[in-house]
């Protein structure tokens, strides 16, 4: 058995035998630590979170009230991407801090001095660098990678199989498609993919990013519409515009919001297309 503390004589704390707590950590009331947790030295612990099984905290780090660490997956019988398969334990870098009522799925490995703030979401098989900072309430789905010193603002949605390199920004409302069929067919499953984001890459509010979609280094989306299968080349910058299915936007051109680009437009390098405003 493990080792059960009453406090108040109405909340107790669990901690299973097999898991280890660092000096110098505080766990706050009605907590739920599993078996073979590791949990480091000078952490903070809220009340009332569950760490599931295997699951490894780093020195220094904070979760806040109600948290979730190394949940499983819940498989649908028509889930398209999750599977029953062996994930090995959330792995949560030195100096985190982990926010009030935010889940983190087991086969997560976030590294040293990441923030993940209140209500977020964060799937299985996802890797998120150092020193990034995901906002209030937002949802990444599984298999997704983000790099370091990167920035998800709030309630931004990350589909899953995407990928996003270091230093990106992506504004509040943002959404990210995988999907063109909408779980219609069983040929979605061919062009499964998420969003491409390169080094620098920016999105602005409430922009909308297809499947397939690919960000070179230093471009801007700034609120507009990509159809699947865009490309915008480095420094490239999309106003409020809308671009259709497989349009290529060149290094360093630019697209004026209001702008409506057709299926398959190519703008060349260090193309402008002006507002008419």
């Amino acid at each position: 058995m493990g080792t059960f503390f009453l406090i108040e004589g109405i909340m107790q704390n669990f901690i299973h035998p097999t898991a280890q707590v660092g000096n110098e950590t505080t766990i706050g009331s009605n907590c739920y630590i599993d078996a073979n947790v590791t949990i480091g030295a000078n952490c903070r612990i809220g009340h009332g979170v569950i760490i599931h099984p295997d699951s490894i905290i780093g020195n220094g780090v904070r979760i806040d009230d109600h948290t979730v660490i190394g949940k499983l997956p819940m498989r649908a019988a028509a889930s398209a991407l999750t599977k029953d398969e062996p994930l090995p334990g959330c792995t949560i870098g030195e100096n985190c801090i982990i926010g009030t009522s935010t889940v983190i799925y087991r086969g997560c490995v976030i590294e040293q001095k990441v923030l993940v703030a209140d209500l977020a979401s964060v799937r299985e098989n996802v890797s998120i660098g150092e020193f990034t900072i995901v906002g209030r309430g937002v949802t990444i789905e599984n298999k997704v990678a983000i790099g370091k010193r990167c920035k998800l603002e709030t309630e931004c949605y990350i589909t899953a199989l995407s990928e996003i390199g270091d230093y990106c920004f992506i504004a509040p409302e943002v959404t990210f498609t995988n999907d063109n069929f909408m779980a219609r067919t069983k040929e979605r499953f061919k062009y499964h993919k998420g969003v491409t984001m390169k080094t620098g890459a920016r999105i602005g509010a409430y922009s909308v990013i297809g499947r397939q979609c690919h960000i070179e280094e230093q471009a801007v989306v700034d609120g507009g519409i990509l159809w699947a299968n865009c490309w915008l080349g480095r420094e490239a910058h999309v106003g409020a515009s809308i671009l259709g299915r497989h349009c290529h936007v060149g290094r360093n051109a630019s697209v004026a919001g209001g702008t409506v680009l057709g299926d398959k437009s190519v703008l060349t390098d260090y193309t402008r297309i002006e507002s008419r405003g």
